[in-house]
């Protein structure tokens, strides 16, 4: 059985997930999730890839996290204050 990097590398390469569908399908906590991003974004380089990250953007306002280096959710928008904040999506290119 492949390991959950592995696992989550080959999801990504299908198409893209959140960190909450990757949890579902691979069936760990997100936070487990998060934990194993920034190796999967290091080990993919080796083959020429990259892990593309559509970044979180503000339900309310439209505020787009352009420059954010985490790979988990913001707790809110800085321009709003408000809390609905749409997840960041991953993707392997």
């Amino acid at each position: 059985m492949p390991t959950i990097r592995r696992q989550i590398i080959d999801l990504l390469s299908q198409r893209k997930y959140g960190a909450r569908d990757l949890s579902q399908a691979l069936s760990v906590r997100e936070k487990e999730i998060y934990a194993h991003l920034p190796h999967v974004a290091r080990s993919v380089i080796s083959k020429k890839q990259c892990l593309q990250i559509i970044p979180p953007r503000c339900i309310s306002c439209g505020y787009v996290f352009k420059t954010r280096k985490r790979f988990t959710r913001p707790s809110r928008c800085p321009r709003c204050k408000d809390e609905r904040i749409k997840e960041p999506r991953y993707q392997i290119l």
